[in-house]
């Protein structure tokens, strides 16, 4: 579980700053959004092959 630590004279927003940073340092706030609605595996493989694909463009774009 992610905790911060309010420190002497830190403003509420630089604490919540600190504690987003960590969230999605240690990947706790991805897995929620996972978690939040069932997906078959086959849309979680038609996801991943376009998202590679995408790469695999946005990379040939910035070589040309």
């Amino acid at each position: 579980m992610a905790q911060v630590q309010v420190r002497d004279n830190e403003s509420i927003d630089s604490a919540l700053r600190r504690f987003k940073k960590e969230l999605e340092q240690t990947g706790i706030l991805r897995e929620v959004r996972e978690h939040q609605h069932y997906e078959k595996p086959s849309d979680k493989k038609r996801k991943a092959e376009a998202a590679r694909k995408r790469k695999i463009q946005r990379a040939n774009r910035t070589n040309d």
